[in-house]
């Protein structure tokens, strides 16, 4: 079960890398728009989370607050970019909104213990 809990984590980075990279890349552009890997990591952070909330350790789980907090993050941020992935460009307080709580979500993974 660490193998798969292991394998999942990598993903669910990988989506994280997808998000944040996409919409920085966007940002420096200049035109502020969802592009696909927004779209993607969105997907994949919010799948990977569900299953890495699933009991696949030994003893060492995290707290169901910190999962709840997680989820909704996840949920707002899928929400965001899935509704606004068609427009030609989105509002900037929108996107930085965007960015902002991806960067949250990073935050209560690592400092909520």
């Amino acid at each position: 079960m660490e193998a798969l809990r292991l394998v999942l984590l990598y993903v669910h980075l990988i989506g994280f890398a997808l998000l944040l990279g996409g919409a920085i890349a966007q940002y420096v552009s200049g035109r502020l728009r969802i592009n696909a890997a927004m779209l993607w990591g969105s997907v994949i952070g919010l799948l990977t989370g569900i299953g890495l909330s699933a009991p696949l350790r030994e003893g060492d789980e995290p707290a169901p607050a910190k999962l709840v907090t997680k989820l909704v993050l996840a949920l707002l941020i899928f929400v965001m970019v899935f509704f606004s992935r068609k427009r030609a460009e989105v509002n900037r307080g929108h996107f930085l909104a965007l960015v902002g709580l991806t960067l949250v979500n990073a935050a209560v993974a690592v400092f909520w213990r």
